[in-house]
């Protein structure tokens, strides 16, 4: 198996090598002329530039051209050449009325016949794009943007309050049917594209916002009384449906809620005074309420303390009659015991004087019996007690 396959990679590389060793030298030199765009040299400082298709036709016509034609230039008939799109830019094989901003691929490869490959490509976008153009061995590039259609979508913006008597800037916001900013000339030709209207306000004529495409901006003066003010702002010319793309906006508007800031804070001001002469009159009852609270807290606890002195002074007093009975009772109690254990020494001695008179009696009664017992038996004597 390994060695099938060594072959069959072997025969692979000797054909390769054989188609390339069959092209001419020429093969691989290439340039590409664009043309019917409206202006520009394909640089990126410097774009090709070419109409929206906002018809939804792409053409390429030279007076309003929608689509650049690009002639690719061969060393040798038969070369593929490869087409390539970056951005929002689209590339199509022809033109005319069925081909529509829907039309299109990003990468084309082409084998022509003899030394020329053309394509079309066209951009729904004023953002830049690239279309490469190579064959083997050579590439080019070429940058282009599209220019905006005519005016069909607007939209206007503007603050949602603004005090009476004062101005607010409203914005409106034109673009082709691609979502492109539109530009107008300044001045009448401002005022005839966009028209604005102001029901309870006067709203000045448009004029363009410096720096921001397609962008224009007024001052809509509001009433000296409260209420609401509508603006509306519409497209001076209605554009032609085009409903397989989208359909316009020719017209919108707004509301601005217009009110007494003056008058607002001074009720706001007045609310916070009487609050804060509530908050204080509150604050003036609950110290009162905690002075008294604390006199009649401190009137308890003094009533309590001499209470508890007086209860103090019994207890002191009954302690030390107590301490007096204990000692009198310490007394009593230790002659008791003391006429007690003279008694029973005395009572002791009795007895032990008793006892002795006893046994003396007893021992002279025995030895006189003994005497006796001896006299009558002298030969059975028995011993005297002593």
């Amino acid at each position: 198996m390994n060695s099938f396959k060594k072959i069959a990679l072997a025969l692979a590389a000797a054909m390769t090598l054989g188609t390339l060793a069959a092209m001419p030298a020429s093969a691989n030199t290439l340039s590409v002329a664009p043309t019917t765009m409206v202006a520009g040299t394909g640089s990126a400082t410097d774009p090709l530039t070419v109409n929206v298709p906002f018809d939804n036709v792409v053409s390429d016509t030279v007076t309003a051209s929608e689509a650049i034609t690009f002639t690719a230039t061969l060393g040798a008939a038969n070369t593929p050449v490869t087409f390539t799109a970056t951005g929002n830019a689209k590339i199509v094989a022809a033109v005319g009325s069925t081909v529509t901003s829907a039309s299109g691929v990003t990468s084309l490869t082409i084998t022509p016949a003899n030394t020329s490959a053309v394509v079309y490509v066209f951009t729904t976008s004023t953002a830049a794009s690239a279309i490469t153009t190579s064959i083997l061995g050579a590439t080019t590039t070429h940058y282009l943007k599209g220019i905006a259609g005519p005016a069909y979508n607007i939209s206007v913006s503007a603050p949602a309050s603004g005090n009476i008597g004062s101005a607010v800037k409203a914005t409106a916001v034109v673009k082709d049917i691609f979502g492109n900013p539109v530009t107008f000339t300044a001045g009448a030709a401002t005022t005839a594209a966009i028209v604005e209207t102001a029901v309870n306000g006067t709203f000045a004529d448009m004029v363009a916002v410096t720096g921001t495409l397609g962008s224009f901006e007024s001052l809509v003066t509001l009433p000296t009384v409260g209420g609401t003010t509508a603006i509306e702002v519409r497209l001076g010319t209605t554009p032609t449906s085009y409903s397989t793309i989208a359909l316009p906006v020719t017209s919108a508007s707004t509301l601005i809620t217009v009110s007494d800031l003056a008058a607002q804070l001074a009720a706001e001001k007045a609310g916070r005074v009487a609050d804060k002469a509530a908050a204080d009159a509150a604050l003036a009852a609950a110290l009162a309420k905690a002075a008294t609270d604390a006199a009649a807290a401190k009137a308890a606890a003094d009533a309590a303390a001499l209470t508890a002195s007086a209860e103090l002074v019994k207890a002191n007093a009954e302690i030390a009659k107590l301490k007096a009975d204990a000692v009198t009772a310490k007394a009593a109690t230790d002659k008791a015991i003391a006429d007690a254990a003279a008694a029973h020494a005395t009572e002791l001695a009795k007895v032990k004087a008793d006892n002795a008179a006893a046994i003396a009696s007893m021992k002279d009664a025995f030895n006189k019996l003994a005497r006796q017992w001896n006299k009558k038996n002298p030969k059975a004597k028995v011993a005297l007690v002593k």
